[in-house]
């Protein structure tokens, strides 16, 4: 149980989020528009979590690596936990985007 509760806040194993990006991962900032529009990175999509579920079409591989962020990480283990509910296989918490920023670079 705590170990699921370590994974799904993002504590889990390390995760090389450059190597993800090296895979063509696709990074989804589930923060507002206004929040995104205030600061994101570069080539980011972003899906703010409350419409996620109704925009799952602009995320047709479900097997493709999804990186989700936000602005301090919980909104980005909800959307990681609805995209794995959903069959996204390989889905990873970014954290907040200025965290997950400086570890792709």
């Amino acid at each position: 149980m705590l170990q699921a509760l370590k994974n799904l806040f993002g504590f889990g194993p390390s995760v090389d989020f450059k190597e993800l990006m090296n895979q063509g991962a696709v990074i989804v900032d589930v923060r507002s528009k206004g929040e995104y529009q205030s600061g994101h990175i570069k080539g980011s999509l972003n899906i703010p979590v409350d419409s996620l579920q109704n925009n799952l079409n602009k995320l047709k591989d479900k097997d493709k690596p999804v990186i989700t962020c936000c602005a301090s990480g919980m909104r980005s283990s909800a959307a990681k936990g609805m995209l794995k509910s959903k069959g996204y296989t390989n889905v990873h918490n970014g954290g907040s985007w200025h965290s997950l920023q400086s570890k792709i670079r």
